[in-house]
């Protein structure tokens, strides 16, 4: 029998998922009970997919709490190699995302059957990570104009599901699906950090209800 917590999602599950939802919470900071309140904040401002990266205290403890909340799916940041891979999984992330293309750790997600998506940052980079078997393909770190890079970019290569993350806002994040990334995520933008710090955990809400309503008007 399975120990993987019953909200893991298949590979095959998350991508209908995330294209669906077309965007998520991301949270990295370095106060662990701020940061659980923070992204309920954002969950009741609307957010289902999250994830927290695993530069953040307890990250694993929060993985798993939040991964038995009905409605949630969630996710892991910063996996840097092959056991961290094994660890996030088994807490209860149904996807996996690192900040580089590593093929071992795109490999071993596979062989969980869970997704993943690898941090890119040039189109051959992008290229190679599809072809290893990654789902989506992470733009990572932004490169500037993002929305025309992400344009240029899908042109000779309109198979690849870009998500960008770093740079995203409230105020471009339309520009980056209308130049057709698969989904957007949101960092620091969701989660000021002097917010956090504060305990101003409704304005992360609102902006949360704000950056949705504009990813479903794209």
């Amino acid at each position: 029998m399975s120990t993987k917590p019953a909200t893991v999602l298949t590979a095959e599950s998350f991508v209908r998922e995330f294209k669906q939802e077309r965007a998520s919470a991301i949270l990295r900071t370095n106060n662990q009970h701020g940061g659980r309140r923070a992204m309920e904040a954002a969950v009741r401002g609307g957010f289902r997919i999250i994830e927290f990266t695993l530069s953040i205290p307890g990250a694993i403890e929060l993985i798993a709490e939040f991964s038995r909340k009905p409605g949630l799916i969630i996710g892991a940041g910063t996996v840097l190699d092959v056991d961290q891979v094994d660890a996030v999984i088994a807490a209860g992330a149904s996807f996996v995302v690192s900040p580089v293309m590593d093929e071992a750790v795109i490999q071993r997600a596979k062989s969980h059957n869970v997704a993943v998506m690898p941090g890119t940052s040039t189109p051959t980079e992008m290229l190679q990570a599809h072809r290893a078997g990654a789902q989506f393909q992470k733009l990572f770190p932004e490169p500037g104009p993002g929305p025309i890079w992400i344009k240029q970019t899908l042109g000779p290569l309109p198979f690849l599901n870009i998500v960008p993350t770093s740079g995203v806002t409230l105020a471009n994040a339309s520009a980056y699906l209308q130049a057709g990334a698969v989904a957007v995520g949101f960092v620091n933008s969701l989660f000021v950090p002097e917010d956090i710090k504060a305990g101003a955990f409704e304005r992360i809400e609102l902006r949360a209800k704000e950056m949705l309503l504009a990813v479903k008007n794209a």
